[in-house]
């Protein structure tokens, strides 16, 4: 991960690209049961909310991670892994792999002592910008190689976005840490840092995620809620032809 501090080891471009894809692989595959569940959740408060006689499927994160495996199989709580496996190689790799070089470039060659939090947001916002901007097709199955790049705009900002919270906090963090009596730069401290920069990241990207266009976001969670669906434009189709109206239509007062 980036902001090591002491004796720093002189690592490639290519190294840093491989290591950090692996890191954001391995993590895809340890969350993505929660990230499936949490869609589930997502959907059933959305059917209950428009039926008042229906009656809640899913009860909490893990209960319904575990119905899920129970009723479906334990494979459906990875279902869509290989999709989000290659976005990682690129997306994650690019974006952490970045980090390092490009701090570097904004604090200058010749800067001594810590590097100040503002270049380290900057440095991650950056670097998410440009990762999302070549991964934008990976979240994408269209015809046309412009339409690869379908709602790369609100994909930059939020990645951007959140991405500059996940590594700049991490930064800050681990080198607070650092500072403090009996911590060194091992995996207790990158523990800590990974810790603090994951509650960071999710506080500034839930508001993010609620001001980004809901149509979007609705396909996505169908897509990984209903096995349906074939692809994310066959998905986002028939939302468009039965849907729709759900999201944006209000219902006139009884």
């Amino acid at each position: 991960m980036p902001g090591d501090h002491g004796s720093k080891v002189d690592i490639s471009f290519a190294g840093r690209f491989t290591a950090s894809a692996i890191a954001a692989c391995f993590a895809e595959v340890c969350t993505l049961p929660l990230d499936t569940a949490k869609v589930r959740l997502q959907l059933q408060k959305n059917v209950v909310a428009g039926d008042a006689a229906a009656l809640p499927k899913y009860r909490g994160l893990l209960g319904t991670a575990a119905t899920i495996a129970r009723e479906e199989g334990a494979a459906a709580l990875w279902k869509g892994v290989i999709p989000g496996l290659h976005r990682q190689c690129i997306y994650g790799g690019l974006r952490i792999g970045l980090y390092e070089p490009v701090k570097s470039f904004y604090v200058g060659k010749d800067h001594v002592g810590d590097v100040p939090l503002s270049k380290k947001i900057a440095a991650g916002f950056t670097t998410g910008a440009i990762a999302i901007s070549i991964a934008n097709p990976t979240d994408l199955v269209k015809e046309g190689v412009a339409a690869l790049w379908t709602g790369l705009g609100p994909n930059v900002a939020r990645n951007a976005i959140i991405n500059a919270a996940e590594l700049a906090s991490y930064d800050q963090v681990k080198q607070t840490i650092l500072k403090l009596p009996g911590f060194k730069d091992d995996m207790v401290t990158h523990l800590f840092a990974g810790l603090g920069a994951g509650f960071f990241a999710v506080c500034v990207g839930s508001p993010v995620d609620v001001v980004r266009c809901p149509l979007l976001l609705y396909v996505k969670s169908r897509m990984m809620g209903d096995s349906a669906y074939k692809s994310t434009l066959d998905c986002f189709v028939k939302t468009l032809k039965n849907d729709v109206q759900k999201l944006f239509v209000r219902k006139p007062a009884s």
